[in-house]
């Protein structure tokens, strides 16, 4: 079985295909012709790490991430990871991908569907809240699908920042955002982080797409319950989003409000309402990933 590295991961997942085969994975989702149970999250027994199993079944293949958590780790990664594709008719290893490297991607692909999606009616300012993986692999799908955009990029230290807009993004202007001002207007709003306290929280606005990416978990929030209740909020993974999508769950919103991101992609809303779009992933997207990847392998 092959396994591919990080750098030959990124390069079989360039991000429009991507986006494509996300969006027919998503309607597949949506259908139930897609099996993705929630993932197991199962922490070591000194506690000092997790591990978590995602699972995937289509009608081609099957997919598996396997990811580990470890903060204390000082001379490996925190986070490492494999995502296994495998043949669903006989369940035969077909190959395997860098599970870090997908899931920032498709992460990122899932993002820029729902900028497609839900795009407002001007696109030139976007502002990128948070400087680590995330940021990053969000600034490379910008760069690609956006050329021109201004993006201004706001840290909590100001080096994280600096060695952001330092990378190559060459279709993209660059702009750090040190302090928030009342006035500025953008177009999209992206927070990319692991907060633990509101990061934005403006007056909605229907000019104004809001992502909410980072907060992945119940005791974590990005967006305000400000924009979360004066916004149509639609999620990328309706089983996942009521136990993992923070800033929804702290809001209090009731989830019967809350549209699927399966919903909007032939019929977007046209009522004209502020949107918050927030992306929790599941491993269905992980399986998107595997048939990208395997569409791109010789026979």
């Amino acid at each position: 079985m092959h396994t591919l590295n990080a750098q030959e991961t990124g390069q079989a997942l360039p991000f429009q295909p991507l986006i494509d085969t996300l969006r027919a994975a998503i309607a597949e989702y949506a259908r139930g012709d897609i099996v993705c149970p929630e993932r197991l999250v199962v922490p070591t027994r000194d506690r000092a790490g997790t591990v978590l199993s995602m699972v995937a079944c289509g009608d081609d293949l099957l997919a598996h991430k396997l990811l580990t958590i470890f903060p204390g780790n000082q001379t490996m990664p925190t986070l490492q990871g494999q995502v296994t594709a495998l043949d669903a008719a006989c369940g035969r290893f077909l190959f395997a991908l860098d599970g870090i490297t997908v899931t920032e991607r498709r992460t990122a692909a899932i993002s820029m569907l729902g900028l497609s999606c839900f795009r407002p009616p001007a696109l030139e300012h976007v502002l990128l809240i948070g400087t680590g993986a995330q940021a990053r692999v969000h600034l490379e799908a910008l760069n690609a699908l956006y050329p021109g955009l201004t993006v201004s990029i706001r840290g909590r230290r100001p080096e994280a920042v600096a060695r952001l807009m330092a990378s190559s993004f060459p279709h993209l202007r660059l702009q750090s955002e040190d302090t928030q001002t009342p006035d500025a207007h953008y177009d999209v709003v992206l927070t990319v982080t692991s907060s633990r306290d509101v990061l934005y929280d403006r007056k909605p606005a229907p000019d104004t797409l809001v992502i909410g990416v980072g907060a992945f978990r119940p005791e974590m929030i990005e967006i305000g319950p400000g924009i979360v209740h004066g916004s149509l909020c639609v999620v990328d993974d309706p089983i996942g989003a009521p136990t993992e999508a923070g800033d929804i769950i702290q809001a209090g919103k009731e989830w019967s409000g809350v549209r699927s991101l399966a919903s909007c992609l032939n019929t977007p809303p046209a009522d004209g309402r502020p949107i918050f779009f927030k992306s929790v992933g599941c491993a269905a997207w992980d399986l998107a990933a595997c048939r990208l990847a395997a569409r791109a392998r010789p026979s």
